[in-house]
């Protein structure tokens, strides 16, 4: 896109991200009882079918003593209306510390694809064993919700003077949440940590979406219960009180809002019973998580920027042996990598004008090597309009230019962040710059493009590294920082990680949908998270 300072209205959405986030709530009922002194202690593990294998995404907490649990632990997952998406959940009963699940006594599983879910909201099946028998009168159900309601709440608790249930010493207290269902039974949304030996609690602030816990109604009324924990499972109960979230909402930092916790069979037993102590509440704040959808559909442009290397060691782009050469039809692997990335982030730009860089070439006409060079030759006005002005300057420029050397990525890095560095004058959320790198082999100046990608990673920028041929890529490897936070040669640390480097050798041979997937996948992470530690919402977002 034409770099401009003032935000410009959204262009088409493109259907890549169009995801919403799907909850899912998981009950056992009747489970198989596979411990011999006490009942099971069971824990739900979800798994996803990808590329014919089972994948695990996410598991519940465990349920002790408990053949009917109801887990606080939910699946949150992103649904694609456009795939079969097929999930398998298996219970299994804990009897080790370990993650290894055949370590863990097997109580049965059930599959199916999320579109069923979604479709019925509620479903309750028979769980199933490996041989497809059913698992005794062991039933699962599962309760789907769209969170398409971005709003959080983050309360801090605190609790004084609750009733002493252990023997020896005080009560180990904990919480728990619950909302109306539909079927009108309490449904159990969160359960806080566990505070050991107190009658007067302080709880960890816990944040939970508001969709959750009260359906996104602030006046439903909410149930909170606290028990004193017991290891066995058998908690025993202090006290309850019913609320709302808008209750909720009056207390204050400077002034905390009290309720009392009531146990009903003390109430009915004794004359002068007041409670089983107070349950405070320390503040209650309610904000919006922006999703990366929420940025684009409130205007944000994603400026894109391709830089392709012109160095010698891509060959004679008229011989069939270079990287560069266009075969018959009509293509090559930096063609490939620019229509595969390029015809996804157009859809987020409304002006379709991208600026086309190249590096590592002599230019006409005194032939002076150059590492960021406009590839329509018009310094002034770089943009090409759309994926097919970029592929026509390249083909036309091929001619025209000499391969040379070295191979140095920093000057189009830091052309890329001047302008990002701009645009963060505006302090709104309404560019995101993406520069899409195309090489064939070692940099250069190692040492400065470390420095160039740490500067970048303070600005509203990302970097995708496309790897052509069959050259050692490690060190681009190294600074795709997913394992590790990438230094500066002087020491100084990225403050995120805004490298995607993917070979292209890996996708020869596959749909090239495929490569983008794999180019873009953290691409929507990086955009959220910059703007969130900038605390800059979407333009046009509404107050929580």
């Amino acid at each position: 896109m034409a770099y401009t300072m003032s935000p410009s209205p959204a262009g088409p959405v493109g259907s890549q991200y169009c995801v919403c986030k799907v909850e899912l709530s998981i009950c056992g009922q009747n489970l198989l009882d596979r411990d011999v002194t006490s009942k099971s202690d069971p824990f739900c593990v979800l798994f996803m079918e990808v590329n014919g294998k089972w994948v695990e995404l996410d598991r519940t907490e465990t349920a002790v003593n408990n053949l009917n649990p109801a887990f606080a632990k939910k699946f949150i997952i992103d649904y694609h209306f456009e795939e079969v998406q097929k999930l398998k959940f298996a219970l299994f009963d804990q009897d080790k510390s370990s993650t290894q699940l055949y370590e863990h006594d097997f109580l049965g599983e059930f599959s199916c694809t999320l579109g069923t879910i979604v479709s019925s909201k509620k479903i309750t099946r028979t769980l199933l064993l490996g041989n497809g028998k059913p698992a005794g009168k062991g039933m699962i159900t599962i309760a789907a919700q769209e969170l398409s309601d971005n709003r959080v709440i983050t309360l801090s608790m605190a609790g004084r003077k609750l009733d002493k249930k252990d023997l020896f010493g005080k009560s180990d207290p904990f919480l728990e949440f619950y909302k109306p269902g539909d079927d009108g039974k309490w449904m159990l949304v969160h359960r806080t940590e566990v505070i050991k030996y107190t009658l007067d609690p302080v709880w960890k602030p816990f944040t939970v979406p508001l969709v959750s816990l009260c359906d996104g109604d602030m006046e439903k009324l909410i149930k909170v219960v606290c028990y004193d924990y017991d290891s066995d499972g058998g908690h025993d109960f202090i006290g309850e009180f019913q609320t709302s979230v808008a209750r909720l909402c009056e207390a204050q930092d400077a002034s905390p809002l009290e309720l009392e916790c009531i146990n009903p069979k003390k109430q009915k037993k004794k004359k002068n019973y007041k409670n089983s102590g107070i349950i405070i509440v320390k503040s209650c704040k309610i904000t919006r998580d922006f999703s990366f959808l929420d940025y684009i559909l409130g205007g944000c442009q994603l400026m894109f920027t391709v830089g392709i290397d012109f160095t010698a060691s891509n060959g004679n782009p008229q011989e069939p042996s270079s990287l560069h050469y266009i075969n018959p039809l009509g293509t090559n692997e930096y063609l490939s990598a620019i229509w595969a990335v390029g015809q996804i982030i157009q859809d987020y730009d409304s002006d379709k004008m991208f600026p086309a860089l190249g590096f590592g070439a002599q230019l006409p006409p005194d032939w002076k090597v150059s590492h960021e060079f406009a590839i329509n030759f018009n310094p002034r006005n770089p943009f090409c309009s759309g994926v097919e002005g970029i592929v026509q300057a390249y083909s036309a420029c091929l001619p025209h230019i000499r391969f040379y050397g070295p191979t140095n990525f920093s000057p189009i890095i830091n052309h890329v962040a001047r302008f990002a560095a701009q645009a963060t004058q505006q302090e709104t959320a309404s560019q995101y710059f993406i520069l899409l790198i195309i090489t064939d082999g070692v940099i250069s100046d190692m040492d400065e493009t470390r420095h160039a990608v740490v500067q970048a990673s303070k600005l509203p920028m990302s970097i995708i590294i496309v790897g052509v041929g069959n050259a050692d890529f490690a060190a681009m490897e190294f600074l795709d920082g997913d394992s590790r936070v990438l230094h500066s040669h002087t020491g100084e640390e990225a403050v995120r990680d805004i490298v995607q480097f993917v070979p292209f050798r890996n996708f020869r041979n596959v749909p090239k949908e495929t490569l983008a997937k794999a180019v873009l996948a953290e691409l929507p992470q990086q955009v959220v998270q910059y703007f969130k530690h900038q605390n800059l919402p979407p333009i046009n977002s509404e107050p929580a």
